[in-house]
């Protein structure tokens, strides 16, 4: 099974979309940390000085320095292991056929589109941190 007690990194620019996703996993009350960077550099940072094992990285796609898609990039061809194995999902407002196409030949573990109402944006959450607590990860064996 996965760290299921690891922190979840969310890459998000957009300050709303950041309170409305803490707000979300608050109302589900997950034990877990969550840890918002506005960009991807700022991601990377912490994770090349932390021992944890992060549950998830949930990505926004369109934003400034590094959009997701290129932040994607960097942890897939990142050397350390236990970073390349870290679960990353597309959580974002902006999907077209091109736009999945190119975030699944990123080896991307999901790609959801932000719902528009508080209930199916917590439903959307619930899923996903529900899936992967029970899902098996290689970073378990590293």
């Amino acid at each position: 099974m996965m760290n299921i007690d690891g922190p979840i990194i969310v890459i998000e620019d957009d300050l709303e979309d950041q309170f409305l996703i803490g707000e979300t996993f608050k109302n589900l009350a997950y034990g877990n940390q969550i840890l918002f960077f506005e960009d991807g550099i700022k991601a990377m940072e912490y994770l090349d000085t932390t021992n944890s094992k992060p549950l998830l990285i949930l990505s926004d796609i369109n934003m400034p320095k590094m959009n997701g898609l290129e932040i994607r990039d960097v942890v897939h061809n990142h050397e350390q292991e236990s970073i390349k194995c870290i679960p990353y999902l597309f959580f974002t407002t902006g999907a077209n056929q091109q736009l999945v196409i190119d975030a699944y030949s990123t080896s991307v573990q999901g790609f959801f589109k932000k719902p528009a109402s508080f209930d199916d944006f917590e439903r959307t959450i619930r899923t996903i941190v529900d899936y992967l607590k029970e899902c098996i990860s290689p970073a378990e064996f590293l």
